[in-house]
């Protein structure tokens, strides 16, 4: 009785041992799987050890703080890939900036126009469709309880406004046929309307906007209309030709 005794003393002081060691490993090392039963939220550091550099763990990025699994594009994601640079962390402005290095690798869209908001929401919902949502990134986006911060719901809010404005800038410039173009080397570039239609520059009055910048288009005009204010001759260019060679 008295061994028994201890033996089933020792063997439970050895649980509890095994139990207490491998929640502190849980506790101190990223799991080597994330499944959509496992989403969490995730640190900046913590998000970092899945950068691709281990093969034993998936490959995650952020982008506005939510962040997938792309494991399934290791070719893309992992060492040595063209996408690498997205593997580990949240970096929403490089999906439109282009700047993959340094501070381009940012997940803060301060200064970009609505267009610019837009196209990284459609990466988002890319993402989504494509690969396994794993979590949401506590800062910026998030907070700490996973809720949406005033910053998600700002951008989220002005990427409608810029799809709005893309819809209504649509709308009004079907109004007025574009110009036809071509190029050659023989030729260089030109444009040209249909019979009794003539080319004219004219501002699109949503791209400020839009783009932060203004810019104008090539839209077709019938002769009563040419003598309307905002409309700007090519350089060089006949008023009632149809064709102009830039």
């Amino acid at each position: 009785m008295g061994w028994s005794h201890c033996l089933g003393i020792g063997g439970i002081a050895v649980a509890l041992s095994v139990a207490l060691v491998s929640l502190l490993v849980t506790f101190l090392y990223p799991s080597s799987s994330i499944t959509p039963s496992s989403q969490r939220l995730f640190e900046a550091q913590e998000l970092s050890f899945y950068n691709g550099s281990d093969d034993g763990l998936p490959i995650l990025l952020g982008i506005l703080g939510s962040v997938f699994d792309v494991t399934k594009g290791k070719s893309h994601y992992g060492a040595g890939g063209g996408y690498n640079h997205f593997a580990g962390r949240d970096a929403s402005r490089a999906f439109v900036s282009g700047n993959f290095t340094g501070d381009g690798l940012t997940d803060s869209l301060l200064g970009l126009s609505s267009t610019e908001v837009k196209s990284i929401v459609d990466w988002r919902d890319f993402y989504f469709r494509t690969y396994i949502y794993a979590g949401k990134l506590v800062g910026r986006y998030y907070d700490k309880e996973g809720n949406p911060t005033k910053y998600l719901k700002g951008v989220e809010a002005k990427a409608a406004r810029g799809a709005q404005l893309m819809e209504k800038q649509k709308i009004e410039e079907a109004k007025l046929p574009s110009c036809n173009s071509r190029w050659s080397q023989e030729e260089g570039s030109e444009v040209w309307c249909e019979k009794n239609m003539y080319p004219r520059l004219v501002e699109r009055p949503h791209q400020i906007a839009l783009t932060g910048k203004m810019s104008k288009r090539c839209a077709c005009f019938p002769e009563s209309q040419l003598g309307q204010p905002g409309l700007q001759l090519y350089s060089g260019c006949d008023y009632f030709a149809h064709l102009c060679r830039l």
